[in-house]
């Protein structure tokens, strides 16, 4: 398996990031629709919960990209340094 470039892993921290924020955006937007009632707040509680359930594991992906990312940017550092 090839080892992606701290380019793509950046691309790809973005594109979680789109999407996370996608995610909220819609549940905030279809919270903001719901009536001023018991009901309507019930269901506003069931939609946030499931974005969350939704928008964490996006988020711990992408901090382990993140991290990965950061490895690799240490990695060529260090090896920088100790070819010079």
């Amino acid at each position: 398996m090839l080892t992606p470039t701290t380019a793509e892993l950046r691309t790809a921290i973005e594109v979680l990031k789109m999407l996370d924020k996608h995610l909220n955006d819609h549940a905030d937007h279809s919270v903001t629709q719901l009536p001023n009632t018991e009901l309507g707040d019930r269901y506003a509680e069931h939609i946030k919960a499931r974005t969350i359930e939704q928008t964490s594991p996006i988020e711990k992906v992408s901090m382990h990209l993140k991290n990965w990312r950061d490895d690799l940017l240490q990695e060529r550092k260090n090896h920088v340094s100790q070819s010079v």
